[in-house]
């Protein structure tokens, strides 16, 4: 499949080998799990920097290769149970930070027309992605506009 704005391909990726239950070295607690995932979202991370630190730092002392198939919930559905869940969606926010540093550098650099199309570019998806949450995790009446953007990732 191609990219939506460039008539290359995609690159592929490997897929993760399927599995249907934790692993034998991995026996860490679902409540132990959902705690750490809330004082990580407490202290400010997203849900996929969540993953990678219970990836890499575990839960007490103990890796946690995959968090759905430990608890049997997503991170997200771990935070929205939790009333941890960002006020964002994380493409979104992404998409936002990425625009606003565009915007800045075409401040700076007025006749930069490589990132002038690449902040159309990005503002187009970020509008395609107002419009797919609208009603579900953003509200019914949210439009995006670069001060707005600016405003909620301050």
């Amino acid at each position: 499949m191609a990219r939506m704005h460039s008539r290359r391909r995609g690159s592929s990726d490997s897929d993760k080998p399927v599995a249907d239950e934790p692993p034998e070295w991995s026996d860490v607690d679902e409540d132990a799990i959902e705690e750490r995932v809330v004082e990580l979202a407490d202290a400010g991370h997203s849900p996929s920097q969540i993953g990678l630190k219970l990836r890499d730092e575990g839960v007490q002392g103990t890796p946690v290769p995959d968090v759905s198939l430990a608890t049997g919930k997503k991170v997200t559905e771990i935070l929205e149970a939790n009333d941890a869940d960002p006020d964002l969606p994380e493409d979104l926010r992404n998409l936002m930070e990425q625009a606003i540093g565009l915007r800045d550098h075409m401040e700076a650099n007025p006749t930069d027309y490589q990132n002038k199309r690449a902040l159309q570019n990005t503002e187009s998806k970020i509008r395609r992605l107002v419009n797919y949450y609208r009603g579900d995790e953003l509200d019914e009446d949210f439009t995006y506009s670069h001060e707005d953007a600016r405003e909620l990732l301050e």
